[in-house]
C-alpha cells in the first residue's frame, strides 16, 4: 500500500525541484555569457590581425615613397618608425583612458547583459 506524501514532504520535494531547475538556468545562462564573450574576442582579434596586415602594406608603401622621393631607401623607413614612436608614445600616456577603461566597461556589459 502506497502512502500518500504529507504537505511537508511534498513542499520538501518541490523546493529540491526548484532548486535544481535554477541551478540548471544559472549554468545555461553562464554558457552562454561565456560563448557570448568569446565570440566577441575572437570577432575582436580577427579584425586587429587584418587592421594590422592593412596598415602593414600602407606603412611600407608610405614609407616607399618617402624614400623615393627623399633619395634614399632607407630615410622613409625611418620617418615611418618615428612617426610610430610619437604615435605609440601618446597611445601608451592615454592607455588607461583609451584602453583600461573601454575594455572594463565591455566586459562588466557582458557579463551583466
Amino acid at each position: 500500500m502506497e502512502t500518500k506524501p504529507n504537505g511537508v514532504e511534498e513542499l520538501f520535494q518541490k523546493f529540491k525541484d526548484y532548486v535544481e531547475v535554477r541551478l540548471e538556468l544559472f549554468k545555461l545562462k553562464s554558457i552562454n555569457k561565456a560563448a557570448g564573450f568569446m565570440a566577441a574576442s575572437i570577432t575582436t582579434l580577427v579584425l586587429i590581425i587584418i587592421i594590422s596586415a592593412v596598415l602593414l602594406c600602407f606603412t611600407v608603401g608610405a614609407a616607399l615613397l618617402i624614400s623615393e622621393l627623399m633619395g634614399k631607401s632607407y630615410f622613409g623607413f625611418f620617418v615611418m618608425g618615428g612617426l610610430y614612436l610619437i604615435i605609440g608614445l601618446i597611445f601608451y600616456s592615454m592607455r588607461h583612458k583609451l584602453i583600461k577603461t573601454r575594455v572594463t566597461n565591455k566586459l562588466i556589459k557582458e557579463l551583466i547583459d
